[in-house]
Parts: structure tokens; sequence; C-alpha cells
């Protein structure tokens, strides 16, 4: 029977389970997914055909990538996700769930407060991420090999020490931050459980796990194609600057400004493909280990 969530005790319980499903969660989409992101954040920096490291499609930077880099090329930041996912999942599906809750004593309907518990957990999920976003962006942008780069722990301490802990070191690009994750999450949970209450529930459990997954699938790509601009804009914020010691990416709207000025519309979709081909399977996955780890901590514990 899943257990009883009345009182402080059940309470504890219950915040404890959700914290350790979505840790599960976003660890393993992590291990799984990385080298896509990496890939996603090559294309996202570079500024036109003109870069001197410029990647003609997604087969030429993996291909580029293995050559000049080698297979730790592709795991290149790692480490802070890694740092970072467990809490940062644990809190997004956390305070995803704590948002309905309380979304519950307000008059909207339950499609809505889908939508707008999951705007809460993006918001409150970037500003826990944001440093660790800072320094995976500036070590995936190095094109050094892996030997060659600086450890995590070194790159943030120079970040700290010469930029410090506000808006233009540890903390810089937060307002795109907060944009990203606010937009996806609202859309990726918005869809997910709004689609899922509509479709059948099917008795068969692989067909129902591929149910789950098909909408996960679309969530996450529909996610994915909403929010990259501000994507793109968190990336050339956090990332290396065009011109050494002269900051020309500083706000986020100002940001997407001048892409869409210098390089046109479609500069504000760049790394969509790795993104969606990341976020769609990424995003589904995540979402099923969320409920069935979920579900079995309720049942066992």
């Amino acid at each position: 029977m899943p257990a009883k969530t009345g009182g402080g005790g059940g309470f504890r319980r219950e915040a404890a389970q959700q914290i350790l499903a979505g840790g599960s969660a976003g660890l393993m989409e992590i291990c799984l997914m990385h080298p896509l992101d990496v890939v996603k954040t090559r294309f996202q920096i570079q500024r036109g055909t003109t870069d001197s490291n410029h990647y003609k499609s997604l087969g030429d930077s993996f291909l580029k990538i293995y050559h000049t880099e080698r297979l730790f090329g592709f795991y290149k930041g790692i480490l802070p996700p890694i740092l970072v996912e467990t809490p940062k999942r644990a809190v997004k599906f956390f305070a995803f769930e704590q948002y309905k809750k309380l979304l519950g004593y307000v008059s909207l309907s339950p499609g809505l407060a889908f939508a707008v518990a999951g705007l809460g957990s993006g918001l409150t999920e970037a500003i826990v991420v944001n440093p660790f976003e800072v320094v995976k962006v500036g070590l995936q942008a190095n094109r050094d090999t892996y030997a060659q780069q600086p450890s995590t722990l070194s790159y943030a301490r120079d970040i700290i020490k010469t930029k410090g802990l506000g808006l233009q070191g540890l903390n810089k690009g937060l307002t795109a931050t907060l944009g990203r994750h606010g937009i996806f999450n609202m859309v990726y949970f918005g869809f997910y459980f709004n689609v899922k209450n509509i479709i059948p529930v099917n008795k068969n459990p692989i067909l129902e796990f591929w149910r789950k997954f098909g909408i996960g699938l679309l969530s996450g790509i529909t996610a994915s194609i909403i929010n990259i601009p501000f994507d793109v804009a968190k990336s050339r914020i956090q990332g290396p600057q065009p011109v050494p010691g002269e900051i020309k990416y500083i706000t986020c709207f100002k940001t997407m400004a001048t892409i869409y000025q210098e390089e046109g519309f479609f500069a504000l979709y760049k790394g969509l493909l790795p993104k969606i081909i990341r976020l769609g399977p990424g995003g589904a996955l995540m979402l099923l280990a969320y409920e069935y780890v979920y579900h079995w901590l309720q049942e066992n514990w």
C-alpha cells in the first residue's frame, strides 16, 4: 500500500520519496545524454561560417570533436551537471509537486494548474542550477583536449576569484536561465500531464509504458522548440565572448536582439537538433523514471 501522507511524518516521507525519485531520474538522464549537450553548446556559441571551428552538421560536429578531442571530449563539463543533476532534478520534481498542491487552493482549472506549477518549478530549479551552468558551459566551450583543459574545481575557483559570485561571475546569465527553465518546465509538465489525462490508460504494462514514453517524448520536443532562444542567449552570455576582454552579450533579451540583428532569426534556434535528440527521449525517460521510482518508493517505504 502507498505510504500514508497525513501529518508531519507523512509529509517528510512523501517529500523524501519525491526528492529521491527526482534525483534518480536526473542522474540517469545526464549520464545517457551529456554528449548531445556538448554538441548543442558548441553549435550555440559558434558565430556563423566565419568561425574557424565551424561545424557544418550534427554528424560533422561529432566527427570533429572525436578527431580532435577523442572520446572524453563528449564528456567535457559533465562533473558540474552530475554534481547538480541529482539535487536539480530533485528540486524540479519536488517543487512541481508542492506548487501543484498549493495551486489546489486556488480556483484554477487542473490543466492550467499543471502549467503554472511547472513554471514555478522551473524558476526554482534555475536559481539552484545557474552557477553550475556557468562552469559547465565554460568547460564545454574549451576546445583543448580533455587532458589539457582545467579541472571543474579549478575553473570554478578562477571564476569566483576573477569575477565573484554575482551576475558577472558565478551567477552570470541568471535571467536567461530563469527564462529557459521556467518556460521549459511550464510546457513540459503542462503538456505531459494534460495529454496523459486525455489519452486512456492501457491495461497492458508494455503498451502503457510506450503510451507514457510517447507523451513524454512530445513534451520534451515541444518544450525544447519553445524555450531554445533563451538557451542560445544563455550559452552566449555564459560562454566565451567574441572579443577577449570585451563583453558583448550581457542581458537576456538584448542578447537575443543582437543575435537576431547580426545572424538572423534562425540563429536563435542554433543547436535545436541535438537539443531535441537529447531532451525528447531524455525528457521522456526522466518522467518515466520519476513516476516508476516514486511509485516503487510509495509501495515499499
